[in-house]
């Protein structure tokens, strides 16, 4: 056998080779789905400490899920987006919002209204930048602005290689820098360039999709079913659940260094990250004349110094635009039953559907309440708002508990060294390697392979020839 057989041989079969596996490594650079996780900043820590500081006097609200983490961080949850592992290119949008209010006028209003939700990370050509939907009402006007889709802030993504990662992929403090559009929306409190909180992200990667299954023949068509009914708007029914989070300096309290504790959830109770979800409702509700009464299933205790506080068979009543949550309240063994926790804005109680909904009603403590948690606040002390959903039919879903992705943590892949003059980015694409290596090593191989074999023949093919003997 010639040299120019031999390499003829070698490259039909690796050609053979390629084909066989690169249809594979194509369907895998598909984009998948983003779906479920988290993305924790802390806008800017300056920011925080002046609205809450002795000038500004203000605070801040949570809302549409959002919650805290650690000690000056927002965590926005349920992630919905693409990436690509083979180009890195990467797209996520978080829900939940932020309120900040400071500078309290006589009339009630507030010279300092910023509201920053539905944040979203893209990444694309080894640049990200950080999207916000902003409403805020400007430093020195004091006109009021409202901007979607707002390129609030570039990331730093140097060292951080984005392709081949797995699932989850992470993120950690990745520097982020205001922009010219982010400090305009940012009422002019700051100017671009301005240095923010670094951004920190856990999304689930879901698996490529397999590929569809053959259509099948159609069934013949069957006589059209009469229209259902619509749902009652009163009645009994036999789902719902009501959302509350106590409060949200109550549970940094508790798990802070003063309490040193945690919380428990029992007998289907859930945890939404800045709430707790009390299903399985059942009751009767009146919608013409805006009555409600259920009882939920599901308990809470709070452990920690000095604190052993447990809060089981949540009912809610609502009547009149007025809503009670109360629960059996138990603390030192003792259990005082039905205890009035807060009254709540119950007006937005409306009809959607098959649902009935109220959404992050406004809730503050009661004289029952305030003994519950041991004189901690006082009656009327603002606490977290109250959510509920009620099914009007059976298997009707609920709305979903915020989504806070599988909260795994892989090791992060080593990132390029960075240069002296940025900081080094404490983050990268999740560990794993690419979906592809083992591919490109296999392929590696059979050209190692191949191309040896074809030398071995030749060299054998001019021994031969010396020698007189054919091979």
């Amino acid at each position: 056998m010639s040299a120019r057989p031999a390499r003829a041989f070698a490259v039909t079969l690796l050609a053979a080779l390629l084909a066989a596996l690169l249809p594979a490594s194509a369907a895998r650079a598909e984009s998948r789905a983003v779906q479920g996780g988290r993305l924790d900043w802390g806008l800017k820590s300056s920011f925080q400490s002046y609205v809450t500081g002795p000038v500004a006097k203000g605070g801040f609200q949570l809302k549409g899920g959002a919650a805290t983490v650690g000690g000056s961080l927002f965590r926005f949850h349920s992630a919905t987006g693409s990436y690509d592992p083979a180009s890195g290119e990467f797209e996520a949008a978080f829900s939940g919002a932020v309120t900040f209010q400071g500078h309290r006028k006589p009339d009630g209003a507030y010279e300092l209204d910023l509201t920053v939700s539905r944040p979203t990370v893209r990444v694309s050509g080894g640049r990200g930048t950080l999207y916000l939907d902003v409403i805020g009402k400007a430093k020195d006007t004091g006109a009021v602005t409202s901007r979607t889709g707002v390129p609030f802030a570039t990331l730093g993504l140097g060292g951080i290689d984005m392709k081949g990662g797995g699932s989850p992929l992470v993120l950690t403090n990745v520097p982020a820098t205001l922009t010219e559009e982010g400090a305009q929306a940012f009422a002019g409190y700051y100017q671009a360039g301005a240095q923010l909180d670094p951004v920190s992200l856990s999304a689930d990667v879901k698996s490529a999709p397999s590929a569809p299954a053959a259509p099948q023949p159609s069934p013949p068509a069957q006589p059209s079913a009469p229209p259902a009914a619509a749902p009652q708007a009163q009645g009994a029914f036999t789902d719902a659940a009501v959302d509350w989070g106590v409060r949200r300096t109550f549970r940094e309290y508790v798990t802070g260094p003063v309490g040193q504790g945690g919380w428990t959830l029992a007998d289907g109770a859930q945890d939404g990250g800045a709430l707790f979800r009390f299903p399985q409702g059942k009751g009767t509700y009146d919608g013409h004349g805006g009555v409600l009464a259920a009882e939920f299933a599901g308990s809470v205790r709070f452990t920690g110094a000095r604190l052993d506080l447990a809060l089981g068979k949540v009912g809610v009543k609502v009547e009149n635009g007025r809503g009670v949550l109360s629960a059996d309240v138990t603390t030192g063994g003792q259990t005082r039953p039905a205890v009035a926790l807060v009254e709540f804005d119950a007006k937005g109680l409306k009809t959607e559907g098959k649902l009935a909904t109220l959404t992050e009603a406004p809730a503050t403590l009661t004289e029952g309440g305030s003994q519950a948690f041991g004189s901690l606040y006082k009656a009327g002390t603002e606490m977290d708002p109250v959510s509920l959903a009620v099914a009007l039919e059976a298997g009707t879903p609920l709305p979903a508990l915020p989504d806070l992705g599988s909260g795994a943590t892989p090791a992060p892949a080593t990132p390029a060294a960075p240069s002296s003059a940025s900081p080094a980015p404490a983050a990268a694409a999740p560990a794993g390697g690419s979906a592809d290596t083992g591919l490109y090593a296999s392929l590696a191989v059979a050209v190692l392979v191949l191309a040896g074999g074809a030398a071995l023949l030749v060299v054998r093919r001019r021994r031969a020839s010396a020698s007189g003997t054919t091979p």
